[in-house]
């Protein structure tokens, strides 16, 4: 767990590593009764209960969760220091500073 810039959130969050990624996402199932919205509020509570345990952070949102992995996000601005976005950004979204 690293806390860091979430582009979405607009603050600094904790964000999972593939291990506890893995972890947190092993608790969503696949039970239910086909129906979608069951289906999501069936599953998603272990995710944010395992989320919450593991970084110490409520994000009563699964979705949020999701979003919330080191591995979809670049390496640290060398001008803002900021996360890239992707990592596979040529800019940085925040200050466009090219990524090197």
């Amino acid at each position: 767990m690293k806390l860091l810039w979430c582009w979405r959130c607009k603050s600094e969050v904790p964000m999972l590593n593939g291990e506890e990624s893995a972890l947190v996402f092993s608790k969503y199932g696949t039970k239910g009764s086909g129906n979608f919205g069951e289906r999501v509020d069936q599953f998603s509570g272990p995710v944010v209960r395992e989320y919450e345990r593991i970084t110490g952070h409520h994000e009563p949102d699964a979705m949020e969760v999701w979003h919330h992995r080191l591995a979809l996000y670049g390496n640290p601005c060398l001008n803002c220091g900021k996360p890239l976005r992707t990592p596979k950004a040529k800019l940085c979204a925040a200050c466009g500073h090219p990524a090197t």
